[in-house]
């Protein structure tokens, strides 16, 4: 089983999520501690909210070209507190997109107040994975949510790959965008543009510069 680096898995078929049952509860600190840190996220930002999602305990490939997740329902506030100073050992299982129209593939840029990659390009969309959500369904509800598209087809899964600076495992869709106008319902993008794949932004995030290998 995988740990967390520098991993990247091509995919010929939908990854399998293997799920332990929970909920995951990090042990390297209290609870009266998370719950300070929590509260002060939430007084600078009252928008968050403590949902479940899906904490990846490992990956590993499973043969033919898969890879199996093994994954454990967690609270967001757990993730959510993390950072460069405090890592209790959540990673998240995200879901990216590469978006296709006519040959060109759809970059959004990241708002200033986000907290991962402010003011840098990447692929768009990407989220959390739902707990009991087809990840094929989720990519589908942020295309629809963060750019106002719809798929032409359903979104095929090619990839999984980490970012160590988000701490997320990310599985990574091909789509087929409609012929829709962009617009977005969130503010997490600023500006979109479509770019042939040999003419992207110098300023993409870290995680979308890895993505490049499997574009």
């Amino acid at each position: 089983m995988s740990t967390p680096s520098s991993r990247l898995i091509h995919l010929r078929r939908p990854p399998v999520l293997s799920v332990t049952e929970g909920p995951f509860v990090p042990r390297g600190m209290s609870m009266e501690e998370v719950d300070r840190r929590w509260d002060a996220l939430c007084a600078r930002n009252p928008t968050y909210f403590d949902g479940r999602i899906w904490h990846v305990l490992g990956v590993s490939r499973n043969g033919h070209g898969g890879a199996t997740i093994h994954v454990q329902e967690c609270g967001y506030r757990f993730y959510a507190i993390q950072n460069e100073e405090v890592d209790v050992g959540v990673r998240v299982l995200g879901v990216k997109g590469f978006t296709w129209r006519e040959e060109r593939v759809l970059l959004g840029l990241r708002a200033a107040f986000v907290s991962c990659y402010p003011e840098q390009w990447e692929f768009a969309p990407g989220g959390a994975a739902e707990v009991g959500v087809d990840p094929a369904k989720t990519i589908v509800e942020e295309l629809h949510e963060e750019t106002g598209l719809a798929p032409a087809a359903e979104p095929v899964a090619i990839a999984v790959l980490y970012d160590p600076t988000a701490r997320t495992w990310e599985i990574v869709f091909r789509i087929s965008a409609n012929d829709g106008e962009l617009h977005s319902a969130q503010r997490e993008y600023t500006a979109f543009e479509w770019r042939k794949s040999d003419d992207l932004p110098d300023d993409l995030t870290p995680i979308a510069r890895n993505m490049v290998q499997v574009l």
